[in-house]
């Protein structure tokens, strides 16, 4: 078997298709005020080439698309049917330190979701962290010993 997996090597032929894209999930939101709306972007949706699934939820004005699709072409193609489309901006509101900072919180978002603003962290309340800075220059309140 030997030579015969040596003779393979020269005639192996390549394949010319293109990789494919992994599964993901695009979550957009559609301004959508009625049943004719939400009918046109999912049909839009639904006739690309690789999408699996496809969730509308016309009360939080959101499309889930699943499959093997890019997510700019998604949003372009939600666009296309006439109707303003942005990626989702919103995350959950119990994944946020500050959920009421200037920025983060939006009256128009679904009841539950918070805009996904960088912020700033809650100081660490780890026994190691407060033992670090006993000596450090920067703490007014450190040991004077050093």
């Amino acid at each position: 078997m030997g030579a015969l997996d040596y003779l393979s090597n020269f005639c192996t032929v390549t394949s010319t298709r293109s990789k494919r894209k992994p599964m993901q999930t695009v979550e957009i939101k559609v301004k959508m005020d009625c049943d004719g709306c939400e009918r046109r972007v999912k049909n839009a949706v639904t006739s690309m080439k690789g999408v699996k699934t496809v969730e509308v939820n016309r009360k939080q004005s959101r499309v889930v698309v699943s499959g093997y699709v890019d997510p700019n072409k998604v949003l372009r193609r939600v666009k296309s049917t006439g109707k303003v489309a942005e990626f989702w901006p919103y995350i959950p509101q119990h994944l946020v330190y500050y959920p009421y900072v200037s920025g983060a919180y939006d009256k128009r978002a679904p009841a539950g979701y918070v805009r996904n603003v960088v912020q700033a962290y809650p100081a660490s309340n780890a026994p190691e962290d407060n033992i670090v800075s006993l000596f450090s220059d920067d703490n007014v309140n450190a040991c004077s010993i050093m």
